[in-house]
């Protein structure tokens, strides 16, 4: 095989059509003379019929220069016809480390005299990277002599990516399993879609739960000015693309943000940061809420691929999954340390933050005061009223009671028709505590309506300070608890501080 043969085989006129030979054969084959069939066949010469093949076919001699390319080998490697590829080696195509790479295995192959069969690899073809699976045997003359090798590859860069992706969706998937934190999920799914795309920057961000603004969820590569300047976004009918597709629970393709009117309040944020197309997809709960947008943004004017179109679908998916689960834990957590009734904290969530509070205390060196309370015959309030009059009683002292407290403080519903309040940081003696506690009686005093009626109810409180009367969560609430029982004891209504009496002889 030499190259002058090689160019003359190209060159040949190949105006004979496909058609025409298809015509032609369906002639022949009708009137059965198989001698007009091996005339036609002799006008299709090898490089005629390896052209019609998509895969890469190609010869290179045994220093691995080409001396044969179909058109798919010469597109590939953005060369205008197959005749320009005779006398190149891979050097001449590829980066050199990568084509060193490729001449030494096809060195050992034609060495070793065995085939490569199916082998993968990632090449470069004019800055686009692809993906082939490819097998070159050796080439033998008619004395059995190596002399070159053949080749095929096949584009495999789709089954790739839906290998790929297959894989990362399974990854997050896992992650989402094993309890992993939402951020990292989040910025987990925002490089897979990154990964699969050029010249493509995602981000997610989160409807803040009560609200009407989107929080920062996630991003690799927005400039971190711009994640600051859209964090907190109210949404709205004119709210950019994420405001706006979280406004009106639905995608919003904006090819330009430079002139769509959704961006005008915007406008200056794709000029100071370099994008110019963004689309949003809103991220749809089970129960159709809005939990938040999954956005692609890109630097050229222009509407999403299909690819980017499926990709998005994919990531809204996984980010609905993962909020929801984030929120469900959140919400399972909140139950397991509050009050179903009142939403305050229950006894588990209070032992964790009064023991931090008191060793908060030691290290500063101040005081701690608990206050245990009572409500005075709430028992008479259920059985005259029933337990929904009872019930909103509870939830009103426990709408009132934080709201007299300072945000270090800790308000508890141990349970049934008692509470306990923790006062840290104190600033005042024990005094100005006391004076605080007969406030809050005050408050608890005052009428609750309940069907057009008032409802009055009275406390009895006992009170506890550390370190004088315990140096545990334990110790102080039950002489806390005490002093309650002696502020019943003294008539109800009342608050009582604990005091150390010896037992008599």
């Amino acid at each position: 095989m030499h190259g002058p043969m090689s160019r003359s085989a190209h060159s040949q006129d190949t105006s004979v059509t496909l058609e025409s030979l298809r015509q032609r054969l369906l002639t022949v084959v009708t009137d059965a003379e198989l001698a007009d069939t091996f005339a036609i066949l002799d006008r299709l010469d090898a490089c005629s019929l390896v052209d019609q093949f998509p895969e890469l076919i190609y010869v290179k001699d045994r220093r691995s220069r080409f001396v044969l390319a179909n058109d798919a080998t010469a597109r590939a490697n953005n060369i205008a016809h197959p005749v320009e590829m005779l006398g190149k080696t891979d050097f001449d195509l590829f980066e050199r480390d990568v084509a060193e790479e490729l001449f030494l295995a096809e060195q050992r192959m034609m060495s070793l005299g065995e085939a490569m069969t199916n082998v993968e690899h990632r090449l470069a073809f004019g800055g686009m990277s692809c993906w082939l699976q490819s097998t070159k045997t050796p080439l033998r003359d008619a004395e059995g002599r190596i002399v070159g090798l053949i080749g095929i590859s096949r584009d495999i860069t789709e089954r790739k990516r839906q290998e790929d992706l297959r894989r990362g969706h399974a990854r997050l998937l896992e992650m989402i399993a094993r309890g992993q934190p939402l951020d990292k999920v989040l910025l987990s799914l925002v490089d897979l879609v990154e990964e699969e795309l050029d010249d493509v920057v995602a981000s997610v961000l989160l409807l803040d739960e009560g609200t009407d603004r989107l929080r920062h969820g996630a991003s690799s590569s927005l400039p971190e000015a711009y994640v600051r300047m859209i964090d907190g976004l109210l949404i709205g009918p004119h709210a950019g693309s994420c405001g706006t597709a979280a406004w009106r629970r639905e995608p919003v393709i904006v090819s330009n943000a430079l002139e769509d009117a959704l961006w005008e309040d915007y406008r200056e944020l794709p000029q100071q940061f370099g994008f110019r197309s963004c689309w949003s997809t809103p991220i749809i709960g089970p129960d159709r809420r809005v939990l938040g947008t999954f956005a692609l943004y890109s630097g050229s004017v222009r509407e999403p691929t299909e690819l980017e179109l499926e990709l998005t679908a994919m990531a809204t998916d996984i980010a609905g999954i993962a909020i929801e689960r984030m929120r469900a834990e959140e919400r399972i957590r909140y139950m397991a340390h509050h009050d179903a009734l009142t939403g305050l904290p229950n006894r588990a969530l209070f032992w964790i933050q009064f023991n931090h509070i008191l060793a908060e205390a030691r290290r500063e060196k101040r005081k701690v005061a608990v206050a245990y309370i009572d409500l005075d015959n709430f028992k008479q309030i259920n059985d005259r009223l029933g337990h929904a009059a009872g019930d909103e009683v509870l939830k009103t002292i426990a709408e009132r009671l934080p709201r007299c407290i300072r945000a270090n403080d800790l308000i508890v519903r141990l349970g049934g028709d008692e509470f306990a309040i923790v006062f840290s940081l104190l600033g005042q003696g024990e005094e100005g505590v006391v004076r605080r506690m007969d406030e809050l009686r005050a408050v608890i005093s005052a009428p609750v309506m309940f069907e057009s009626e008032e409802v009055h109810v009275t406390c009895s409180m006992g009170a506890a300070f550390y370190p004088e009367d315990g140096d545990t969560p334990e110790a102080l609430l039950a002489r806390a608890d005490r002093a309650m029982y002696g502020a019943k004891n003294d008539g109800r209504d009342r608050l009582q501080v604990w005091t150390y009496a010896p037992a008599s002889d």
